[in-house]
C-alpha cells in the first residue's frame, strides 16, 4: 500500500522540524546532563498546537491525525528523544485517555487545558511488581460513598512529579479477575497524591520519569473515566495508540542516527578518502537506510488501520517492535562508524544509542509485542 504524505502532513512537520531546531537543539546534552525536565519548552509547544495533536477543535486541539502525530514525534525526536518521548506520552497516554473515554464534562474541564499545556498530563498503569503483568496490579480504589479512596504506587510514569494532571488505573475488584480494574483522574495537589522516587537514567534523561504515590488519596466519582471495571480494557486500547508514538520516536532516532552517520562517513577521511568509500561502512549504511524504509512503512499502515478501523492491535504491535529494535541496532551502528568520536559526549551518536534502548522497553516489551503480534495472527 501507498502513503503519499499530504501537504497538511508536511507543513505539521516542518512546523515541528523548526521548532525543534530553534528551541530544542541549543540545550539537548546540557538538559540530558542535568536531567532537566524543560517545562517551559511545553508550554511553547502547546502554542503551536503540538500538545494537542489529536484534540478536536471543539476542545482547543489541533484536530490533527495519525499521520501528522507521527510525523510531529520523528521530527521533534530526531532532535531530541527525551522531548518526543514527553510529547508523545502527553498526547497519546493522558490526553487521548480522557479524549477517548472521558464524558463530555470531563473532556471540557481538562482537554483545552492539556492541549495548550497549560496542564502537562501523566498516565499511570505500570507499579514495581506488575510491570507486564498489569492485570495483577496492587493500587486500589475502594468506593466509599459518592467518593474514591486510592492506595498505591506507579513507577516509571512520565511526568510522574511535574505533571499537573493523571489518569490512573487502579484495581477496583479481586486480583487476576475480568473487569477488575477501573480509570480516575486525579489532579497535582489532591490530598494523599504525591510523587515519590525520580530515575536516573541510561537515557531519555530530560524525560521525566518518577514514581505517583496514593495515600488515602481521595476523589470524587466525577473523576472516574467510563465505567466501573473497564480500566484495565480502555488501558489496552490506549497503549494500541502509544505503541504507534514509541515506533514514531523510535523512527526520529533511528533518523537522527543515520543522518548523523552518513554525513560524518562523507567527512571522516582515512588512507586519503572518505571512509564512505569503503564497504564496511557504506553497507552499514545501506541496511540503516533499507531499515528505515521498512518502519515507515510498518508506521504508516498502523496509522491508516488507526484511522480507518476499529482494530489496529496487530499493525501497531508490528510497527512498534521493528521500529524499536532497528532504532537500537541503527544507533549502535552509527556510534561504530564514528568511532571513538562516537563514544564522546562530543557528538550526538551516544545519545541516539541510550535513548533508543527505551523504545524496546516502553509502552510493551519487545518480547511482549511478539505476545501481542502471534495471538493476534492465531485467533
Amino acid at each position: 500500500m501507498e502513503f503519499n504524505q499530504t501537504e497538511l502532513t508536511a507543513q505539521v512537520a516542518q512546523t515541528a522540524k523548526d521548532f525543534a531546531r530553534q528551541y530544542i537543539l541549543p540545550h539537548v546534552m546540557e538538559w540530558d546532563e542535568q536531567q532537566h525536565f524543560p517545562v517551559e519548552v511545553f508550554k511553547e509547544m502547546g502554542k503551536l498546537g503540538l500538545m494537542g495533536v489529536l484534540v478536536p477543535e471543539q476542545y482547543g486541539g489541533a484536530g490533527l491525525g495519525y499521520f501528522e502525530y507521527s510525523a510531529i514525534i520523528q521530527e521533534i525526536a530526531q532532535v531530541c528523544g527525551s522531548i518526543g518521548l514527553s510529547v508523545a506520552a502527553h498526547n497519546s497516554l493522558c490526553t487521548n485517555h480522557i479524549l477517548t473515554f472521558g464524558n463530555e464534562e470531563q473532556k471540557q474541564k481538562y482537554l483545552p487545558k492539556l492541549a495548550d499545556a497549560s496542564f502537562i498530563g501523566a498516565w499511570g498503569l505500570t507499579e514495581p511488581n506488575t510491570g507486564s503483568d498489569a492485570g495483577n496490579m496492587k493500587t486500589v480504589a475502594v468506593k466509599d460513598g459518592n467518593d474514591w479512596i486510592i492506595n498505591g504506587t506507579k513507577c516509571w510514569i512520565t511526568h510522574g512529579k511535574s505533571g499537573d494532571v493523571a489518569v490512573v488505573v487502579c484495581r477496583t475488584g479481586e486480583p487476576r479477575t475480568k473487569n477488575n480494574a477501573t480509570a480516575f483522574i486525579v489532579e497535582r495537589g489532591t490530598p494523599g497524591f504525591s510523587a515519590g522516587k525520580k530515575e536516573n537514567k541510561l537515557g531519555m534523561r530530560a524525560s521525566e520519569t518518577a514514581e505517583m504515590i496514593f495515600d488515602n488519596c481521595r476523589i470524587s466519582d466525577a473523576q472516574r473515566l467510563g465505567e466501573v471495571g473497564s480500566g484495565f480494557h480502555q488501558a489496552l486500547k490506549i497503549l494500541d495508540g502509544g505503541r504507534i508514538s514509541i515506533a514514531a520516536l523510535s523512527l526520529g532516532i533511528a533518523k537522527g542516527a543515520y543522518k548523523a552517520a552518513v554525513q560524518y562517513a562523507k567527512e571522516r577521511h582515512q588512507f586519503n578518502q572518505p571512509i564512505a568509500n569503503f564497504q564496511g561502512i557504506s553497507f552499514k549504511l545501506a541496511d540503516m537506510a533499507t531499515e528505515i524504509a521498512a518502519s515507515e512503512m510498518l508506521i504508516n499502515n498502523a496509522c491508516h488501520k488507526k484511522m480507518t478501523s476499529t482494530h489496529y492491535t496487530r499493525e501497531a504491535a508490528m510497527a512498534k517492535y521493528y521500529a524499536s529494535e532497528v532504532a537500537v541496532k541503527i544507533a549502535n551502528d552509527a556510534v561504530q562508524i564514528f568511532g571513538g568520536y562516537g563514544y564522546t559526549k562530543d557528538f550526538p551518536v551516544e545519545k541516539y544509542y541510550r535513548d533508543a534502548k527505551l523504545c524496546t522497553i516502553g509502552e510493551g516489551t519487545s518480547e511482549i509485542q511478539k505476545i501481542v503480534i502471534a495471538r493476534e495472527i492465531l485467533n
